[in-house]
């Protein structure tokens, strides 16, 4: 397995990955009747917004893992507002929840766009996504890409990274500590972490 920067001919295979991550780092197909919902919302806005922050993944099989991020959290927040969320929004009308699956509350967010909390994003603008197939874990890759992308971040002077994860994703919670990310917040439905892009790399 390699990691490399990203390619425009990698987009479906972060897609699947990321349906495939999508229910707290397990597979998420059961849960959503559309299976491409979860990367429009988390991991295809990055790469298009600024494809120089997302790294990927690759071994013989294709796609197996990625990172993608911002740099600036409310600039970005602003260019879905204008460029991504609206064609969406024709696509994807409003739809009232069914029984067992998640599609609603992702849809809510393409209908009401995206939020950070300035409180996190004065000190920490930045954020990241990442997603890895159980065949990519356990090898380093998520310490790679976390480190790869943090550097990246650095070089342009940004002070801070942050991210969300759900509280019953332990071992995710685990690894992000290992990394050198912080509780910032905490939340119903997990945890705001921060890392200070500020301190020695």
């Amino acid at each position: 397995m390699r990691v490399r920067p990203f390619a425009t001919c990698d987009l479906p295979g972060m897609y699947r990955v990321c349906l495939l991550t999508g229910d707290a780092g397990t597979d998420a197909t059961p849960v959503y009747r559309d299976p491409d919902l979860l990367g429009h919302v988390y991991a295809a806005p990055y790469p298009v917004a600024d494809p120089s922050l997302t790294w990927v993944v690759t071994d013989d099989e294709g796609v197996a893992g990625y990172v993608v991020g911002t740099a600036d959290s409310q600039a970005f927040a602003r260019w879905q507002e204008e460029a991504w969320w609206p064609p969406l929004r024709e696509r994807y009308p409003r739809r009232p929840a069914v029984e067992g699956y998640r599609d609603h509350e992702l849809l809510a967010t393409v209908h009401d766009g995206g939020r950070y909390d300035p409180a996190v994003t004065d000190r920490y603008p930045a954020h990241l996504h990442i997603d890895l197939l159980p065949r990519a874990q356990g090898r380093g890759l998520g310490r790679t890409l976390i480190e790869t992308l943090a550097g990246a971040l650095r070089e342009r002077g940004v002070p801070g990274l942050h991210l969300g994860v759900a509280e019953q994703n332990a071992g995710a919670i685990a690894f992000y500590g290992r990394v050198g990310f912080r509780q910032v917040e905490a939340h119903a439905w997990g945890r705001t972490l921060g890392m200070d892009l500020r301190a020695a790399a």
